[in-house]
């Protein structure tokens, strides 16, 4: 059907394969898991009746029919993108905007800054999802994620939003009962609660300066810096009035490396 939206999903998902060159670079650079596109890739050869791509486990080579519609996907993306830089270009961003974050983020720096941004725009829709998994953009139907960490080579778009320092603290309370630690062998017996994901945000005056948290070893911190970015998915840089609005605010007022909103609850 042509208003199945899974068709075009499939389609970018296929060119996706072909610049990657296998299924796992692909999940890789999606956020996918291997199956994932796998099954996307035998649903679209079952929809156009002939093998696309032969696999093997050293190599991804087309078919013919694979090489003919790759060509007819590249042109079938390009024409898209630049109807969407037509369409969006000059228009009053509106609509909706869908974007994934780690609770962390969206509490201490996407939420404070949002109101100012749907004052300014208020027929922009803007939803966001909190986790702290990375989530796949197309199942999750996302328009943009908010992702920690160094970003590999891969089809998506990333803007910077910074980078956040790596602290280790400890509450006053415990350090009351164990004393402060002097060096690197003083942790072995210490209780440690760690994060299963490293997105922390400069300089934590959530937390620090409300005297509640006590930086530990602070001579022994190299400077360790995780950056952070807004990813998309897309090729070039068109873009809808909505989303880029967004990014371009993101970029100047959502950043990392700068003093947190300040928030009457913080």
């Amino acid at each position: 059907m042509l208003g199945d939206p899974g068709r075009l999903r499939a389609l970018e998902i296929f060119a996706l394969v072909v610049a990657e060159g296998s299924f796992s670079a692909a999940a890789r650079a999606s956020g996918l898991t291997p199956s994932a596109i796998s099954k996307t890739i035998a649903r679209l050869e079952e929809r156009v009746g002939a093998v696309l791509v032969l696999r093997s486990t050293r190599a991804l080579t087309l078919t013919s029919e694979g090489r003919d519609l790759h060509l007819r996907v590249l042109e079938i993306l390009a024409a898209l993108h630049t109807a969407e830089r037509e369409a969006g270009a000059g228009r009053t961003p509106a609509g909706p905007v869908h974007i994934t974050t780690s609770a962390s983020y969206a509490q201490h720096r996407l939420y404070p800054i949002l109101p100012d941004l749907i004052a300014k725009y208020p027929q922009l829709s803007i939803t966001v999802s909190q986790t702290d998994h990375v989530v796949d953009l197309i199942e999750a139907q996302a328009d943009l994620a908010i992702r920690a960490g160094e970003m590999p080579s891969s089809a998506l778009v990333a803007r910077s939003l910074g980078a956040s320092q790596r602290l280790v603290v400890a509450a006053p309370t415990y350090l009351d009962r164990v004393g402060m630690p002097q060096c690197l062998e003083d942790l072995a017996g210490c209780t440690l609660i760690g994060f299963a994901y490293r997105r922390k945000n400069k300089p934590w005056p959530f937390a620090l300066r409300a005297g509640r948290l006590v930086e530990v070893l602070p001579s022994y911190n190299p400077g360790d810096l995780e950056p952070f970015h807004a990813v998309r998915l897309g090729i070039g840089s068109a873009l809808p009035a909505r989303i880029r609005v967004l990014l371009d605010y993101l970029a100047r007022y959502g950043r990392v490396d700068q003093p947190s909103p300040r928030r009457d609850d913080a």
